[in-house]
């Protein structure tokens, strides 16, 4: 159970300890486990917009929000932010980008596209809230969080060193796919509203993925953590347009 451990303690703020250091084999199977944790992290929102019942709609929206950026501690959002510096600062030049996206300074671009994404996903919310569609808060998560192994699975990972490397190294490929279409099949039982995030989720994975091979050659973490982020608020706003 150590590589469940290992995803839970990596996408949450959960307060999971583990026995000791993980080997990179145990981290590279962590990777199995990534939908279930964005499954675990719906389950726990879902459950709070049922305890929030009643409470004052821009509140009800505002209480889910922070529940879901603490959840997962920033950790996708400090991606989105060093992406965005990066994509803009680095001018085209994979090396600049790189090297923007190693700063931990956050510069204006960075804090605007923040503002923007949680702003939309605010505003997804109380739509959502008021349409009673809570179930795009258990699926959204987990679709976003299954499509970080995809992403190690198809696309080079290009910074050396740390924990990506180990991850895209020794991830199961033998077994991801299956684990990948079983999750899937799951979430096609939530009907039609399933049906549409997954084709909307996929568009802008596959988008993004165009995006970081063009000018990186590849992925990175903070471009992984961009990638859940923006694959979360494009489903919400999507499924809360009232359209679906």
């Amino acid at each position: 159970m150590i590589p469940l451990l290992i995803a839970v303690q990596f996408l949450t703020s959960l307060p999971v300890r583990l026995p000791g250091m993980p080997s990179p084999q145990e981290l590279g199977r962590s990777l199995l486990w990534y939908p279930l944790v964005g499954l675990l992290i719906g389950v726990l929102l879902y459950g709070l917009d049922a305890l929030l019942s009643g409470t004052p709609l821009l509140l009800h929206a505002a209480l889910l929000l922070a529940a879901w950026v603490a959840l997962s501690g920033a950790l996708h959002l400090d991606g989105l932010a060093d992406s965005a510096d990066a994509w803009l600062g680095g001018f085209g030049d994979r090396e600049r980008t790189l090297t923007i996206m190693k700063d931990p300074r956050s510069g204006p671009i960075a804090v605007v596209t923040l503002v923007i994404v949680l702003l939309l996903k605010f505003a997804a919310l109380v739509a959502l809230i008021e349409q009673q569609h809570a179930s795009v808060l258990l699926l959204a998560p987990w679709l976003a969080r299954g499509l970080l192994p995809l992403l190690f699975m198809t696309t080079p990972y290009v910074r050396a060193g740390g924990l990506g490397q180990a991850l895209a190294e020794h991830l199961p490929r033998e077994y991801l796919p299956l684990v990948l279409g079983l999750h899937a099949v799951a979430m096609l039982l939530f009907g039609w509203a399933a049906v549409v995030l997954m084709v909307v989720g996929l568009v802008v994975f596959a988008w993004l993925r165009q995006r970081m091979i063009a000018r990186l050659g590849g992925t990175t973490g903070d471009t992984a953590g961009a990638m859940v982020e923006l694959v979360e608020c494009g489903v919400v706003v999507v499924l809360s347009s009232g359209t679906f």
